[in-house]
């Protein structure tokens, strides 16, 4: 199929994609959804608002924002991505996973710059789901993911450090290995009280789960900090804690999340941002590194939800209800969600069967914000970067990225490390660029491999003729891409100046782009150089569409095409002189 074809097809199949939203929500209704499917629901959205509720003000402030903008994505994102998206289960919010590419942006151009971002992120994940890309980025390479998960878990654990041991470094540079190097010069200001804190939050969070799997572990473990943190305050002398209130002037404001523009947000200046074409410009490539990242890390949570339920998503619909509820969020004060896959692993083993679960998930926080943020704003700094420093260690998965380097191929091996080793080194947008740039190397290495020419000087037996002398066969088969066709334009250029006739069979040639055209018509005007007959033999209909396009042999009697072999012997017989 011809690239124009294909873009066509995609652009007539938008209307269909976005018809098709909240198919997630749609599907369950249309099966039958009864009052034991809602209770189930109610109860598992409660229990995954509760682990959300901690991991989105931890998060926001990891990402260089105060904690509410955390807590109004998981309101604002994670309802509107559940009722607009492809997946019954999947529980969209912040994740850890953007903490790399969104502190960057709020660094360099403030809250309104994140919001700006995550706005522009939006409209391209709707674009990914309205031209149905779902399926081609489910085929990154598992190399590339694993080797950004990886790094961005070490990037999260390093910037923990800071609130955790209670250093106090002044402004950190822009870069992770600077921050270190910064963190480490800041050693003398080590403070007793907050790694007391952080260590006792970091020793509930690993030791709960043992105890009881009814209570969140996050839950327990940041409660447990912060009347920890209240008492010690109050009858210990000198010590005191950095807690969120007194990070962030007012704590968390016991407002729901209401409209603004984006841009009105405070820029690097603390003055709104506002909104024009170098503002875009600046953005536009974080917004795709953020789009890229957030539907790989979607459809990934998707995919594993389905394993866990026996349902099956919609990827394009998801791509789609995850750009929607981006595109809707940072008008409300939210920033990037994507599908968290503890979360929906949460919802999922709590019972939840539909996206009312996420729904009232997002319900929960926004309760949680209007009746109980004077108390979450008392909530101990070091105690966040625990828990973060444990999200941090889940996502490195360290087992499975040492098994990868132990049994995968180099080319894997090279590309993992280069992920990771650019995740850590520079930032997330250098390291998604490359890292798509080496998925395409990988993907070309692979289908020239697939590729295979084989030169027979001898016909082959439904070819063979006593008259037909000096025939060479050609067989092609594979995809004829840019990645094999150097090989096909070297086999061709091996045939001497003895032969009469090349016939090349392509009916094992499944499809032909425009580097392998090219590299056929060279051999052919090669061949036609040297006086040689060429027969194009068993050509399927995409390669003989770009062929039929090119105009290649028109008006010419020294390239045929042949339906098949045996038109191919009649034209040699007819040509060659021998007797039909």
């Amino acid at each position: 199929m011809s690239p124009a074809r294909t873009t066509q097809q995609a652009i007539a199949g938008i209307p269909g994609v976005l018809s098709r939203l909240g198919l997630g929500l749609r599907e369950p209704l249309r099966e039958g959804y009864g009052a034991r499917d809602l209770r189930r629901d109610v109860l598992a959205g409660l229990v995954v608002g509760i682990v959300a509720l901690p991991l989105a003000m931890a998060l926001a402030i990891a990402s260089g924002v105060p904690p509410q903008h955390g807590l109004y994505t998981s309101i604002v994102a994670g309802a509107v991505i559940a009722l607009a998206g492809g997946s019954r289960v999947n529980v969209s919010g912040p994740t850890a996973a953007f903490v790399v590419l969104l502190a960057p942006i709020s660094h360099a151009h403030g809250i309104g710059g994140l919001m700006t971002a995550s706005l522009l992120a939006g409209i391209i994940l709707l674009l990914f789901g309205a031209f149905r890309l779902g399926r081609l980025i489910q085929f990154v390479p598992h190399p590339v993911t694993t080797g950004f998960t990886s790094g961005i878990a070490v990037v999260i654990a390093g910037l923990q450090l800071k609130d955790f041991l209670g250093l106090q470094p002044g402004p950190l540079p822009e870069h992770f290995p600077e921050k270190m190097v910064a963190l480490a010069g800041a050693a003398g200001s080590f403070r007793w009280q907050e790694a007391a804190i952080g260590g006792a939050t970091l020793l509930v969070l690993v030791l709960w789960p043992r105890v009881s799997q009814r209570l969140p572990g996050p839950l327990v473990a940041l409660a447990f900090a912060g009347v920890a943190g209240w008492i010690l305050a109050r009858f210990v002398p000198g010590f005191q804690v950095d807690t969120i209130v007194s990070r962030f002037e007012g704590g968390i404001p016991r407002l729901p999340p209401h409209f603004d523009w984006p841009w009105n947000f405070p820029g690097p200046d603390g003055k709104p941002l506002g909104l024009s074409l170098s503002v875009v410009r600046e953005l536009a490539g974080p917004a795709f590194a953020i789009a890229a990242l957030g539907a790989i890390e979607s459809l990934l949570c998707a995919v594993v939800a389905d394993g866990m339920t026996g349902t099956k998503h919609d990827s394009d619909v998801e791509l789609a209800g995850q750009g929607l509820g981006n595109i809707v969020a940072p008008f409300f004060g939210g920033f990037v969600a994507t599908g968290a896959l503890a979360r929906t692993a949460t919802s999922v083993r709590a019972g939840a069967r539909s996206p009312v679960a996420a729904v009232v998930h997002a319900a929960f926080v926004l309760v949680a914000v209007l009746a109980l943020a004077p108390l979450m704003a008392h909530l101990p700094m070091a105690a966040l970067a625990a828990l973060l420093l444990i999200v941090a260690w889940n996502m490195s998965d360290l087992r499975h990225f040492v098994h990868i380097l132990k049994v995968a191929p180099k080319s894997d091996v090279l590309v993992l490390l280069a992920c990771f080793g650019l995740t850590v080194l520079f930032d997330m947008v250098v390291a998604v660029g490359v890292g798509v740039v080496l998925a395409a190397l990988l993907f070309m290495q692979r289908m020239s491999s697939l590729f295979h020419a084989q030169i027979e000087e001898a016909p082959a037996q439904h070819l063979a003729d006593p008259h037909l002398r000096g025939v060479v066969l050609y067989r092609i088969g594979g995809p004829l891409f840019f990645g094999a066709a150097e090989k096909a334009a070297s086999a061709l250029g091996r045939i001497t100046g003895q032969t009469r006739a090349v016939v090349l069979q392509m009916d094992d040639v499944p499809v032909m782009d425009v580097t392998g055209l090219v590299a056929l018509e060279s051999a052919i005007g090669r061949l036609r150089a040297m006086k040689v007959l060429v027969i194009l033999s068993g050509v399927q209909p995409q390669p003989l569409e770009v062929i039929g396009k090119a105009e290649l042999g028109r008006g010419s009697d020294d390239v045929i095409l042949s339906p098949d072999d045996a038109s191919a012997l009649a034209v040699l017989r007819a040509r060659l002189g021998s007797p039909g």
